[in-house]
């Protein structure tokens, strides 16, 4: 089999062994989704989000980028995370970094590779605010193993920023938001532990309120 033959065989092979199971499973995804999480993760062909964390059709809201980050002016990640929040009721929010994360390499790499450097800045934002625990590691894989850490920290830092997310705290039942980082060589997912306390301190300067327009 050529071309797309191989998904289209793996397509229907999976549709007539859910059916088999479970002869209602596709009629109850039609009626609607009410996932309870929301993963933000990398491209990386390697990070399977449902396959990783266990979860089936209509448990997951996914959304995918480059070195799984989470920026200010990206309309796509925004109106994923406003919908998930606002529109879905998501109850836990989890970045997805992972070892060996071929954005976050290139980003403490000192060269250029075209359009992407302007999305790799962001990354580069990370090493800047953490600069001096980042040069103190000597080790190449070390270091760029924390990287992928700090990234994922930070990129949950960015999602508590959002208005978004700062409305959300303010209701009763705000979305949890965590961090992780995929061990490929495991299989593991290890987790960060980044507390609200954390993020609390952010809400002096980020938190806002909307304005009511005449």
């Amino acid at each position: 089999m050529k071309g797309i033959e191989p998904i289209l065989e793996n397509n229907r092979k999976w549709a007539d062994t859910q059916r088999a199971a479970d002869p209602e499973f596709f009629t109850r995804l039609a009626d609607g989704q009410k996932p309870r999480y929301l993963f933000i993760g990398c491209s990386d062909s390697r990070v399977p989000a449902s396959a990783i964390t266990g979860t089936g059709p209509g448990d997951m809201f996914v959304h995918r980028n480059i070195a799984n980050l989470v920026v200010n002016t990206d309309l796509n990640l925004l109106s994923v995370l406003q919908y998930a929040v606002e529109v879905l009721g998501v109850q836990d929010i989890l970045v997805v970094g992972h070892y060996g994360c071929g954005g976050v390499a290139a980003a403490a790499a000192d060269k250029q590779y075209g359009l992407i450097d302007s999305w790799l800045t962001n990354i580069r934002d990370v090493i800047r605010i953490h600069e001096a625990e980042f040069t103190s590691i000597s080790d190449e894989q070390a270091r760029l193993r924390r990287l992928v850490e700090l990234n994922v920290i930070e990129q949950v830092r960015n999602l508590s920023k959002t208005s978004i997310i700062q409305n959300a705290w303010k209701t009763g039942n705000p979305p949890r938001l965590h961090g992780l980082v995929y061990d490929i060589k495991e299989g593991l997912l290890k987790d960060l532990q980044v507390e609200g306390s954390q993020l609390a301190e952010l809400k002096n300067v980020y938190t806002t309120n909307k304005v009511a327009h005449s």
